[in-house]
């Protein structure tokens, strides 16, 4: 079997240039989402944390007027007990046990009392829960609007730029096959450490693309040679001539409008 040709200095600076334009696409459409996937996230997590802070509050609204039940029905029992001790009284022996019932009797109607001051404490806490799950369901019905809207926006997006970035996504790895792996780990180690994700930048007006520092004469004449790899000192970028980026734009831009 003929031993695969092994692709040029040039080649491999217009592979590496075609790889970044891709890329850098694929960043552009990224952007354009921004942040809105996660604004999208942080409400859905909003919105369920309110619905499980309603259902709380219902709950415990809820064992509350429970309360308020019992403590009705310890009232009836007790005001069922003063009638059968007053009764009893009318029948005692002696002041021995007229004293017992008159105690008994006492001690329910401070149950009462107290059985009264409780539903008290429970209806204000009915009203001050009350309160809170009706401002809870004001804010989640503005969040779930707000929602709403950010899906909305987000799906709109997604339904223009979702198809091209797969298909970036494709071709962005279909070009790496033909860049021997070495360059693709130096390529993805220097877009990782930039600022804009720009690994290969084309000379313009002398510098290195998006830098200010001046790249010697020498060293711009040895780009445009094509003959090596050549690192920017200052941004740590690959640098192609402009001509040769200029080109290849062109091809991309071709294959792009066809995606």
């Amino acid at each position: 079997m003929a031993k695969k040709k092994e692709a040029t200095v040039e080649e491999k600076l217009r592979a590496l240039y075609d790889l970044q334009l891709i890329d850098a696409r694929v960043d552009q459409i990224r952007n354009v989402r921004g942040e809105l996937p996660l604004e999208v996230e942080d409400l859905e997590d909003e919105v369920a944390g309110l619905n499980k802070r309603i259902e709380k509050l219902e709950n415990d609204l809820s064992l509350v007027e429970d309360q308020i039940k019992a403590k009705k029905i310890q009232i009836e029992d007790s005001k069922a007990a003063i009638k059968k001790y007053s009764e009893q009284q009318k029948n005692v022996r002696n002041n021995r046990e007229f004293n017992a019932l008159s105690k008994e009797v006492e001690f329910q109607e401070l149950e009462i009392q107290l059985a009264d001051k409780n539903i008290k404490e429970y209806k204000a806490q009915i009203e001050q829960k009350t309160e809170v799950i009706n401002t809870t369901k004001e804010r989640l019905g503005e969040r779930e609007t707000h929602l709403k809207h950010k899906k909305s926006e987000l799906d709109a997006i997604l339904s223009e730029t979702e198809k091209e970035e797969k298909a970036l996504l494709k071709k962005s790895a279909d070009f790496e096959k033909d860049i021997e792996e070495r360059l693709v780990k130096a390529y993805k180690r220097i877009r990782n450490n930039v600022r804009n994700g720009l690994a290969v930048v084309p000379v313009e007006r002398g510098a290195s693309g998006g830098s200010y520092f001046t790249i010697p004469p020498q060293v711009q004449v040895e780009i445009a040679g094509r003959k090596k790899i050549i690192i920017d000192e200052h941004s740590g970028r690959i640098l192609v001539d402009a001509e040769l980026a200029t080109e290849e734009q062109e091809k991309m831009s071709a294959i792009f409008s066809k995606l």
